[in-house]
């Protein structure tokens, strides 16, 4: 595919999917409500979504391989060898470089986190199609790994463009609402996550299924935010 300029965030792009931001690449113009998200939040702590990003790596999506060959000691993927993707899909290359760089990350392996990170976008670029779940992995690299609230932003309005309600955008919101200490989008996101709870729960989602630990987490969070008026 000819390299050209993503229509939604404008960045650089040669593959079917932004991967600045997520958005189809060729599509039409972000609409005035994907713009204003890109410029919600500012300023970001880290440790406020520490036990969402814990339970997020520890809580892969069913497709993804364990990257074995970059954590095994003494294998050829430790230190700063990227993990052996050739034979793997494109999904697959991208869940398993999402893990190696959440599993640095968590690990306080900066270092190695940075290194990996631009392979895992580079992936993500090159998905022949995306999901509400791969926009969330994504969401959580640029939450956690960088520090940038701006595309997750805009990850939750693609997710949301086709699913409204849908919880995985909602705890980007709420996530990114606590790292910018913005308590106006954390009660939204609260009360938006309780309104959808049973209805999406029921609808059976796989990755419902694949991050409900990180789901109830947050619902207990977004009950206590919701009775107490506090976040």
């Amino acid at each position: 595919m000819d390299s050209g300029n993503c229509s939604a965030c404008g960045s650089r792009t040669t593959g079917r999917f932004c991967s600045q931001c997520g958005a189809p690449v060729g599509n039409v113009p972000a609409s005035p409500r994907h713009r204003r998200a890109i410029w919600t939040a500012a300023g970001f702590a880290v440790l406020s979504v520490a036990a969402v990003v814990l339970i997020a790596v520890r809580q892969p999506s069913a497709q993804s391989p364990e990257p074995q060959a970059a954590d095994a000691p003494g294998g050829t993927g430790g230190g700063g060898t990227p993990p052996d993707i050739s034979g793997l899909s494109p999904r697959q290359r991208f869940d398993t470089l999402y893990n190696v760089v959440m599993r640095a990350s968590e690990s306080g392996d900066a270092t190695r986190a940075a290194q990996f990170l631009p392979m895992a976008l580079m992936a993500y670029g090159q998905l022949d199609d995306v999901d509400a779940d791969s926009r969330y992995h994504l969401a959580v690299l640029r939450l956690h790994v960088e520090g940038d609230s701006k595309p997750a932003l805009l990850l939750a309005d693609t997710i949301q463009a086709t699913s409204p309600h849908h919880l995985l955008a909602l705890m980007i919101r709420g996530s990114a609402g606590q790292i910018a200490g913005d308590p106006a989008m954390i009660r939204s996101a609260a009360k938006d996550f309780l309104s959808a709870w049973e209805v999406e729960i029921a609808s059976g989602k796989p990755e419902y299924r694949d991050h409900r630990g990180m789901l109830d987490q947050f619902r207990e969070r977004a009950l206590k935010t919701t009775s107490s008026g506090k976040t």
